[in-house]
Parts: C-alpha cells; sequence; structure tokens
C-alpha cells in the first residue's frame, strides 16, 4: 500500500494489512460482517490520518479501499462500504464548508431522500456546521492540520451513521415483515441467509405460518436455516432442492437473500436461487428478496453463466473416490447464481421495498459516479 507515514501511522497500516490479509485468506466471511470490519477500519484511518485538503482525505481512504478491495473482490460489500463512506465524507464537507446542505446538492440532484434528510438535521453536529463553517481552510500555511482538526468531528459522526445502519440493518429489514408474509401462507427459502432468518422470525411474533427451505447442497445451509426457524416455533420443513418445482405449486410466496446487488436489478444469490426463482416465475409465485443496502454494488458487468465465477471445492459435488466417473466430467461448484431482475418482484431492504427497476436510481443516491470504480 503505497502511502506516506505522515499520512498514515505505522500502526493503522498494520490493521489495514491485517484486514486484507483477513479478507484474502476467507477469515471474514459474509457481507455484513466484511462490511462491519471495513467500517470500523475506516473509522480508525478517517481518525488518525493527516491532511490538510479534502483531495487528500479521499485520496487516503481510497487507497485504503483499493487495498482491501484487490484482497478479496469477490466481496462486493467492502468496496460498496468505502463508497458510502467517501460519499457521506464529500457531503459533510461541502456542507461544513457552504454551511447547509441546500447549497451542497446541485439543482439536477435533488431527490425525495434527500428533501427528507434536509429536513431531520443531526442537532449534534447541525451545531458544529454552523461553527466550523467558514473556518475551514485548506492548506493553511500557519497551521495546516487545523483542516482536519475541524472537519474530523463531523466526519466521524458521518461514519458512524454508515456503522449504525449495518447494525441495525437486520431490525429495519424484518420491520414490517408482518405486511409481506400473511396468516396461513406457505413460504418458501433455500439454504441459510441471516437476513432471511430474522426477516421470517419477526414475521412470526405476529403471523402463524409455514416455512418450506431447500437445504441447498453441497453446503447444506438450508439444515442450519430449517434448525433455526423450527427452534423459533416455526413450522418448517426441510427438503431437497430436487423438490422445490415439484412443491412450488403449493408455495404462496418465495423469500430469498442475496450475496451483491447489481447496477441493473439482478444479483448474486446462493446456488439454487436461479432454480427457485425460474420456478417460481413458472408457477407465477411472487419472489422477494430481503436485503441490506449496503449489498447494492454499481457494477453492470459481472453476470456470468456461473454466478460471480465464485468456486468451491468440486469433491463437494463428486468426490474422487468415484472412479472412472471423475476423469469423464467436468465439475463445477459455483457458490452463486446470477439471477436476472425480471425473475424478482421486489428488494425489500433496510430503507423501504423496491422493484429490481429501482436500484440504479438508488445507486445513484448512495454512491458519487467517480467512486465507481476505487
Amino acid at each position: 500500500m503505497h502511502m506516506s507515514s505522515d499520512e498514515l501511522n505505522s500502526s493503522i497500516q498494520r490493521a489495514v494489512e491485517n484486514l486484507a490479509s483477513r479478507l484474502r485468506r476467507r477469515q471474514v466471511v459474509g457481507s455484513r460482517v466484511a462490511a462491519l470490519e471495513t467500517v470500523r477500519l475506516l473509522r480508525q484511518v478517517v481518525s488518525k490520518a493527516r491532511f490538510h485538503n479534502i483531495d487528500q482525505l479521499v485520496r487516503i481512504i481510497r487507497t485504503v479501499g483499493r487495498r482491501l478491495v484487490d484482497a478479496q473482490p469477490k466481496e462486493h460489500s467492502v468496496g460498496n462500504t468505502v463508497r458510502k463512506v467517501l460519499h457521506h465524507i464529500r457531503e459533510e464537507y461541502r456542507t461544513a464548508t457552504q454551511g447547509t446542505a441546500t447549497n451542497a446538492v446541485p439543482k439536477d440532484q435533488y431527490t425525495i431522500s434527500k428533501f427528507v434528510l434536509l429536513g431531520q438535521p443531526r442537532r449534534a453536529v447541525g451545531a458544529l456546521k454552523s461553527e466550523t463553517k467558514g473556518t475551514l481552510k485548506e492548506n493553511d500555511p500557519d497551521d495546516p492540520d487545523s483542516f482536519a482538526r475541524g472537519l474530523k468531528p463531523v466526519l466521524m459522526e458521518a461514519i458512524q451513521d454508515v456503522l449504525d445502519e449495518l447494525e441495525t440493518v437486520y431490525d429495519n429489514i424484518s420491520r414490517n415483515a408482518k405486511d409481506h408474509i400473511h396468516p396461513d401462507e406457505i413460504v418458501l427459502t433455500i439454504g441459510m441467509s441471516h437476513t432471511v432468518e430474522a426477516f421470517l422470525k419477526t414475521a412470526s411474533h405476529s403471523r402463524n405460518f409455514t416455512v418450506i427451505v431447500a437445504e441447498s447442497a453441497p453446503s447444506y445451509g438450508g439444515r442450519q436455516m430449517a434448525e433455526s426457524l423450527s427452534a423459533e416455533g416455526i413450522s418448517t420443513f426441510l427438503v431437497p432442492d430436487s423438490s422445490i418445482y415439484a412443491l412450488m405449486s403449493r408455495v404462496n410466496k418465495v423469500v430469498l437473500g442475496a450475496h451483491a446487488i447489481l447496477a441493473n436489478g439482478g444479483m448474486f444469490a446462493v446456488t439454487g436461487s436461479l432454480l427457485t426463482a425460474t420456478a417460481a416465475r413458472a408457477h407465477s409465485t411472487p419472489v422477494v428478496v430481503c436485503t441490506g443496502q449496503f449489498k447494492m454494488t454499481p457494477l453492470w458487468n459481472l453476470y456470468h453463466e456461473y454466478g460471480a465465477l465464485d468456486f468451491g471445492d468440486p469433491s463437494a459435488v463428486l468426490n474422487f473416490e468415484e472412479g472412472d466417473l471423475v476423469d469423464k466430467v467436468d465439475v463445477v461448484n459455483p457458490y452463486y447464481d446470477y439471477v436476472r431482475p425480471e425473475l424478482v418482484d421486489a428488494f425489500i431492504t433496510n430503507d423501504g421495498d423496491h422493484p429490481p427497476s429501482s436500484i440504479y436510481r438508488l445507486l445513484k443516491e448512495t454512491y458519487d459516479d467517480e467512486d465507481n470504480e476505487l
């Protein structure tokens, strides 16, 4: 990582390398865990970094972001978190230097969410912004650290907002679960998704319904999911993946998790999700996806025949002890399927429900175009 020692001290550089190493070795597993680790690291980086202007700070964060993304390119929530922090930093900088958030938003970029946000200023930060207005001076020759000293408290608040959103993501997705799951419905899901697990458990507090869980071979995460839902008192059936199509005519709703949501409204999801969504489409069964908005990634060109081109051990599908057969077939064991946007009816997120066609607009609000490629 090319970073001068006067911008970041050695302890922070070690922390960056440590997280990069754990990402590379798959010791940090799961989109939300990776996003939380990333934002906590960025909080340390901003807290300890030395910078005399906003461009210098952005460059530091982008350098750290690139190091983490390069370590594990398949974990898209890392890059998304870096992009979101950069977006917040630019907004807070504009507000602190121009005085009001209204000045910070170009006229052609007004959105409903920004309009609502303008009416709900954080009191502590609002007071701080009014104090820093006009006093922040970039590249001050008399006191070069004054700019960082004045801006850092506001930036730490902004990063805390990103952290709070990640820490409450399950609760916020599950908040309206009872509006999506109706009494006596039969719901089908596949594999193990902590987001779907929280969603269904919350719905069970006010609804009686049945869940069919496909076991999602060869990882068999569905077994853990079925055990967890059953322990909560939810009527649960565990079935092999081969039963999905046969059972779909009895299913009222399919609820899936997501690994990454792409700019076109398609998604990567656990292997078997494409089979499930296609079977649902054949029976006109609605498919909803429970996901945090931190999984939205502003990239288009990622969909492939085998999902994310992320593969597991082929021996989990066909053991080498099978003899002659091993020499006659190519075995692939992709972690994820690519599910096209037309197979999804709605994304249930921590910030409301959205059709796949809205993802592109949400990305424009969440990230800055210049950060699409870190």
